[in-house]
């Protein structure tokens, strides 16, 4: 199996189900040797399954990113099990759906994970493999951020700061290790069909008291929700070298939202 990501060693978090496991897919469709993280275990082995099963090479790194040291612990798993990462997706994150208020009623602990899991553990993640892509003159950092990186939901204060700072977060590695040979952009997805974002539309169709569907099918000017394969042949092209002049980026990828 070879591809745009012939032998490239990619840590992709978050890479059960949904966004990241679409992503693990097309990666080791390119060659990639994929090494997937999430917490659930029987995801991890079903994706890891499937991928050899295509001739694709992937191994299973079970991991808890709410944990501050699991990050440095995880890259070097899996390091020591496959080499040095050169592609990192920054993946995991959760979503407002599990406990939506506004900022006055905010839950302080909701806020504190949301922050943990969504821009301290790619923080994190970056600081553990950029000794290694710095090494090697080559590097790949993509970070799955959100349409909220630039626009706010209501009752999601967490959430929104956190995808805000991860933009940041990703632009600052572009303009520090540009010159090292790294490149670090965003995706910035809309509503994609995720089990984190089917609450998120179920809340928001009883909040504004619209029926479900009729709400759904309004939510992009294209019409619709996405799904995750609409989000991973764009991580491909920037984990590629076809990509080796575009830093510092974030691609809306939203059925047409936020057109900018």
């Amino acid at each position: 199996m070879t591809g745009k990501l012939d032998g490239r060693i990619a840590l992709i978090t978050g890479a059960g189900r949904g966004i990241g496991r679409a992503i693990a897919l097309d990666f080791a469709a390119q060659g990639a040797h994929v090494a997937a993280a999430a917490r659930s275990q029987d995801q991890l082995d079903s994706l890891v399954k499937e991928i050899t099963a295509a001739g694709g090479t992937a191994a299973a790194f079970s991991a808890d990113l709410f944990d501050r040291s699991a990050a440095a612990e995880l890259v070097a798993e899996v390091k020591a099990k496959m080499g040095a990462v050169e592609i990192l997706v920054n993946n995991a994150g959760i979503g407002s759906s599990a406990k939506p208020a506004p900022v006055a009623e905010f839950d302080d602990d909701f806020w504190d994970s949301t922050l943990q899991l969504n821009l301290t553990a790619p923080f994190l993640l970056c600081k553990a493999v950029l000794p290694d892509m710095i090494a090697a003159g080559w590097g790949r950092i993509i970070t799955v951020a959100s349409i909220n990186s630039r626009i706010p939901s209501f009752h999601a204060a967490a959430y929104n700061a956190s995808k805000h700072g991860v933009m940041g977060l990703a632009r600052t590695v572009a303009v520090e290790y540009a010159r090292a040979g790294i490149t670090s952009n965003c995706i910035c997805p809309g509503p994609v069909k995720t089990v984190m974002n089917n609450a998120r539309v179920e809340y928001d169709a009883q909040r504004k008291g619209v029926d479900h569907d009729e709400y759904e099918a309004g939510l992009t000017p294209i019409g619709g929700r996405l799904v995750p394969e609409d989000i991973s042949p764009l991580a491909v092209y920037l984990a590629s070298d076809d990509a080796k002049m575009v830093t510092g980026q974030s691609y809306n990828v939203d059925g047409g939202i936020v057109m900018s």
